[in-house]
């Protein structure tokens, strides 16, 4: 069988070494894979110009090369990958290379270990429903990237898989949860890579690696069958260097999962189409400050006042808002949603382990945190549903005056490697893990869409993203100023280099 944990032990550990991949047609000597985002070469393919075999094998090259360094990719699933090219690939993304985030995403007969020991051998009985239209729309699926443990971290490091890095300076972490993702997409090793979003995961590593990265609406895309929506905060989208393939990749990934559940008003046309609209003149409000009053790092300040006289030059009205939300109760809500479902996913895996899970199975801020919540009272539930629907109907209405909320993504500029990983002290990781998505997890607990644009870098070269989210259900219209922003600001040359 296929990508069994024979395979997926012998995968990694080659990874980890640093061994190199044989057999690889390069692509690198003319240039051309680091100039194509996922929509050209799914045209390259479609139009007979390449082939899916050479895109796998330069992706395969340039991991090899990178993930020594990184640590971003933690399996490989090189054999699946060529068998789907073998069966043949087709669609508007055919051939074109494609990672998932190991986490609450499954690729039928892989393991998936969301980062945690726990789950070191969990084997997915079938595809998830995203994974069924990914593969449906032609991507080639090679590997997983990694995690923080349950994404409960917004650095990606584990005592499981270790530390992975940031490629604009590897002393630095990527971000998290789906920091895997970014480090590989940053580095080149393909233009656009999976993550998912409960609390800021796709938009802060997309910050911290100087990428674009749009959380969707709550329901855009599925999130089943393994997983129900749970805590009414994940969704999942991908990262990419260019605007357009967020919008093709929504375009094929989006829709209610079978039965209707999750229905949410469908775009009035693709997002791929909204690309070439005019947004019009926007009314944005400019949030310099998060919801929890924090001092906000100059860089990011500097990041987004910038962001706010770009939107001006192009047109657009901005003005400084407030929003109207009780911060720190939206927040304690929010965390014990969040850490409600990692507790529901643990008592699942004891069930099928046949034993309780022990200290050595789980990272020390997971464990307290599983002992934290364990008793939680439905009412306790409850009340934190009905505070995130309150907030929900607070920004909707502040929202009637405007159409976009523009705010730095993070509050921080990003610690080093080591600085918040599992072997700190639990209250060390708990404090400076929060700072960093004080502007970020509100719009998951709204379900609002909202995305992260690489506008700006510090002086010592390390990427600052800033936030616009938009109404619910409102993606396209943040697609249209995203590919205005990308046309008046380009950031695709900007790329880091291979470290010497």
């Amino acid at each position: 069988m296929p990508h069994t944990r024979r395979e997926f032990l012998k995968t990694s550990s080659l990874l980890a070494a640093g061994t190199a991949i044989q057999g690889c047609v390069s692509l690198a000597s003319s240039g051309d894979y680091s100039q194509w985002d996922a929509t050209t070469m799914g045209q390259l393919v479609n139009a007979g110009k390449v082939s899916a075999d050479e895109l796998l094998n330069e992706a395969l090259a340039r991991l090899a090369r990178w993930n020594p360094i990184l640590n971003a990719v933690v399996m490989t699933h090189e054999e699946f990958a060529r068998q789907e090219i073998a069966n043949g690939v087709h669609g508007p993304l055919a051939g074109v290379p494609f990672l998932i985030k190991d986490l609450n995403t499954y690729l039928g007969g892989t393991v998936t270990t969301h980062g945690s020991r726990f789950f070191r051998d969990a084997v997915a009985e079938r595809d998830s429903y995203l994974v069924e239209r990914y593969r449906q729309a032609g991507l080639v699926i090679f590997g997983k990237t990694a995690t923080p443990e349950f994404g409960k971290n917004t650095v990606t490091e584990t005592l499981l898989w270790g530390e992975t890095r940031n490629p604009w300076n590897p002393d630095y972490v990527p971000g998290g949860s789906s920091g895997g993702s970014a480090a590989a997409v940053a580095a080149g090793i393909l233009p656009v890579a999976h993550g998912n979003d409960g609390g800021g995961s796709i938009r802060l590593p997309a910050s911290i690696c100087g990428l674009f990265g749009l959380k969707p609406s709550r329901f855009r895309t599925p999130l089943g069958p393994a997983n129900g929506d749970g805590n009414g905060m994940a969704t999942q989208h991908v990262i990419s260097r260019s605007v357009r393939d967020s919008a093709l990749l929504l375009d094929v990934s989006r829709g209610p999962e079978p039965g209707g559940y999750g229905a949410i008003p469908a775009p009035a046309r693709s997002y791929v189409d909204a690309l070439s609209r005019s947004p019009g003149r926007l009314r944005i409000g400019l949030m310099k400050t998060p919801v929890i009053p924090v001092p906000v790092d100059s860089q990011c300040t500097v990041a987004v006042e910038q962001a706010a006289r770009l939107c001006e030059s192009l047109g657009h009205y901005v003005e400084e808002v407030i929003l109207p939300v009780n911060g720190m109760e939206a927040y304690m809500a929010a965390g014990k949603l969040l850490s409600l479902s990692s507790n529901v996913a643990i008592q699942a895996r004891e069930k099928v382990l046949g034993r309780k899970v022990t200290p050595d199975d789980i990272e020390p801020i997971n464990w307290q945190r599983y002992h934290q919540y364990k008793h939680v009272s439905g009412e306790e539930v409850l009340a934190a549903r009905n505070e995130q629907v309150k907030v929900h109907w607070q920004i909707a209405e502040f929202m009637r005056d405007y159409d976009v909320i523009l705010s730095p993504t993070l509050a921080v500029m990003p610690d080093k490697v080591g600085a918040i990983g599992p072997q700190q002290p639990v209250d060390v990781v708990d404090q400076k893990a929060s700072m960093y998505s004080l502007f970020t997890l509100l719009y998951n607990f709204t379900g609002q869409p909202a995305m992260s644009v690489p506008l700006h870098w510090s002086p010592s070269g390390l990427p600052v993203g800033v936030q616009f989210a938009g109404r619910y259900a409102e993606e396209g219209l943040l697609f249209q100023l995203a590919a205005q922003l990308e046309q008046a600001a380009p950031w695709w040359n900007k790329t880091p280099q291979f470290p010497a």
